[in-house]
């Protein structure tokens, strides 16, 4: 699992925003090399999404981000402070549940290992 450090110390997955005329798969490719300089990776399937509400400057802010599996045979992560990413490592599935700092994003985190396990069985047929 590719799990990245925000500038408050948050660990959690890539994410962003979808540009204007980009689809949501192509969106998540590029907020992954835009975060973590993983630069050729593939979508190979669409994962839980996950709503959270916050307040912003004294307005109630709510959110939706929809999270996809990607795969790439990149090893090199090179975190980009632009995007106030602090760090970013490749981890196991149980590390990553002890560093990942929202509940939500452990949902985040079965869905992946779900897929990935269904990928699994399928490939060994």
């Amino acid at each position: 699992m590719l799990v990245i450090c925000d500038s408050r110390g948050h660990w959690g997955f890539p994410k962003g925003h979808v540009e204007p005329g980009e689809a949501a798969e192509e969106a998540a490719i590029r907020e992954v090399c835009e975060e973590t300089g993983v630069n050729a990776a593939a979508v190979v399937g669409q994962l839980k999404s996950i709503r959270w509400r916050f307040s912003s400057r004294g307005t109630r802010v709510s959110k939706t981000c929809h999270f996809f599996a990607l795969v790439t045979e990149q090893v090199r992560t090179t975190p980009q402070r632009k995007e106030g990413i602090t760090a970013c490592r490749w981890v196991s599935p149980d590390v990553a549940r002890r560093l990942l700092t929202w509940d939500n994003a452990r949902g985040v985190l079965d869905s992946a290992r779900a897929a990935w396990d269904a990928r699994c069985a399928a490939e060994a047929r």
